[in-house]
């Protein structure tokens, strides 16, 4: 599996293309503005977009992906159900951040902890890991031991849980029990921010090291 991280919007968002290399079959993750740019990142790489993911209902990782499915008329799958109230209040969030209009959202397919998303001949691994929102999901590709984790982790730090329905004791746990538990050497793409490693984390992070 190859990828590109794109950041878009103010809050640089880290905007993920993920492909089969030998396909070009593809899915965007996470395409929270700045749709033409995303549309330019895909045909320079000649890309065939399946589908777009969602790892959680803010307006920074989801405020270019109705715009993007219709222009590339993909599905979007994801967040978790229990990130609905965060799209319905999509207008709401917009006016609060300065975002371009867009109306409430509902995914083609709500996505649960232990679920599959095949991206051409690629199976990504959904855990639902709430505690930043409670319906936040990350996307795990085995084979290549890489996690795109949205807001839950980050190098050096960790996901707020000052938003609605944030739980700070549920954002740890789904960090040490579920993301760690994959192992060390997993590389993680976070929602903002540069790239790590599980382990890294795990020794060194002052929110959730050992």
């Amino acid at each position: 599996m190859e990828y590109a991280i794109l950041p878009v919007t103010p809050f640089e968002q880290n905007c993920s293309l993920l492909w089969q290399a030998e396909t070009r079959r593809a899915a965007v993750v996470d395409p929270g503005g700045d749709v033409e740019e995303i549309l330019a990142a895909i045909a320079v790489r000649d890309l065939a977009v399946e589908k777009i993911l969602l790892t959680h209902g803010h307006i920074d990782h989801v405020g270019g992906a109705a715009a993007l499915a219709r222009e590339l008329s993909v599905p979007i799958e994801g967040p978790q159900r229990e990130d609905a109230f965060w799209l319905d209040a999509l207008p709401e969030q917009c006016r609060m951040f300065g975002f371009p209009p867009t109306p409430p959202l509902v995914p083609d397919r709500w996505l649960g902890d232990g679920d599959v998303v095949k991206v051409g001949d690629l199976a990504l691994e959904v855990l639902h890991t709430p505690g930043h929102t409670p319906g936040h999901v990350c996307f795990i590709q085995r084979p290549s031991r890489l996690a795109i984790v949205g807001d839950v982790l980050f190098a050096g730090s960790i996901g707020r849980t000052d938003f609605p329905r944030g739980d700070h004791a549920a954002l740890i746990h789904s960090i040490r029990a579920k993301l760690f538990a994959l192992g060390d050497d997993y590389v993680f793409i976070p929602g903002h921010g540069p790239l790590s490693t599980f382990g890294a984390e795990r020794r060194s992070n002052p929110f959730v090291a050992d």
